[in-house]
């Protein structure tokens, strides 16, 4: 175990590590919740809200290489707080860590960092727009239009993300619910990036092309206590249109849904509890553990009933709280690709 780990162990709050994902269940005294109605400030609300206990800047892609092979990229700054508000040096209670994924038909590369905030070494500014950790960094004068690097012992990226169209706003106007006892985050995405860029890999360079889609969140009190972990799908249909959907698991076996249909325009329609099904269809061990990595997601008010299936079965995140993230592939009713990631399978 390196000193870097310790110190993030030590950090990191008791109760959300001994629990893992269901952690961002516990009780949030202290800290800002969210609340109806939210009114979003840009480009302010791209950067860091000290007051919320857990944030993040979540980017995943789909490319292609020149020969038609398919692969994944995942880039996420994670911020967490130990005390609300921001403070200057080692004092700060912000905690910040990161992780960069590569996946490939056969392979799944993965990296992690940590960082003390106050310190430099980790953050986000709104304007112009930098996101970091160490010499990862998504960074640009705008959201529209970014790099973005990261690189691990086998793998390094550096793609360049423009924006097609505009953002979409999760839930009722941001507003995301989660639970039946309304925990709640303040949920939007940029999910119109084309993407063109260069990945480093065990075999060499491969320039790429594709899409991605980068997701903002930040609560404090994201789950209830009675759930478990959750399944989220973002998919990007052949005719434009995408949706976004996710279920938490809960402990007595039941599901909370959510989902937002978005058109190929960006017009946008949310859809609240049950609406959405995602029912798994095949499991796979993965990392000791059995992980569903073939699903049947249906949205019939949008005529959707489509089977998404892992690109690679194996894309598991061994990471300090670990957990499945990979591309996947979209057919039946629709044909597309996208990501699933899964969180919370012991």
């Amino acid at each position: 175990m390196n000193a870097r780990l310790i110190a993030f162990l030590l950090l990191w709050p008791v109760a959300a590590l001994g629990q893992g994902f269901a952690g961002l269940g516990t009780d949030a005294t202290g800290f800002a919740i969210p609340a109806p109605d939210p009114v979003f400030d840009f480009p302010a609300d791209h950067g860091p809200h000290p007051d919320y206990r857990i944030e993040w800047w979540y980017v995943t892609a789909n490319l292609a290489g020149p020969d038609g092979t398919d692969y994944g990229v995942q880039w996420t700054l994670f911020r967490s707080a130990l005390a609300p508000g921001e403070g200057e040096g080692w004092i700060s209670p912000q905690v910040w860590f990161a992780h960069a994924a590569v996946t490939t038909p056969g392979a799944h590369h993965v990296a992690e960092r940590f960082a003390r905030g106050g310190i430099g070494q980790a953050g986000v500014t709104a304007q112009p727009f930098d996101a970091w950790i160490d010499d990862w960094q998504m960074t640009g004068e705008t959201l529209d239009k970014v790099t973005l690097t990261a690189s691990g012992t086998e793998f390094r990226y550096d793609l360049r993300l423009a924006a097609q169209g505009p953002l979409v706003f999760h839930g009722d106007r941001g507003f995301s619910v989660k639970s039946a006892e309304g925990q709640a985050s303040y949920y939007y995405s940029q999910p119109f990036y084309r993407v063109e860029g260069v990945l480093d890999l065990p075999d060499g360079p491969v320039p790429v092309t594709g899409e991605a889609w980068l997701d903002r969140e930040y609560s404090s009190q994201p789950l209830s206590s009675t759930q478990s972990g959750w399944d989220w799908f973002s998919l990007s249909f052949d005719t434009g249109d995408k949706l976004m959907g996710f279920r938490l698991r809960q402990t007595d076996g039941s599901a909370y849904t959510s989902a937002t249909w978005i058109g190929a325009d960006g017009a946008t329609q949310a859809y609240g509890d049950g609406a959405l099904t995602a029912e798994p269809l095949q499991d796979a061990e993965v990392a000791g553990r059995e992980i569903p990595v073939t699903w049947r997601v249906r949205l019939p008010d949008r005529d959707i009933d489509v089977t998404v299936e892992a690109l690679n079965p194996e894309a598991w995140m061994a990471v300090s709280i670990p957990y499945w993230e990979g591309p996947v592939r979209v057919g039946g009713s629709h044909a597309g690709r996208g990501y699933l990631e899964m969180t919370g399978y012991e």
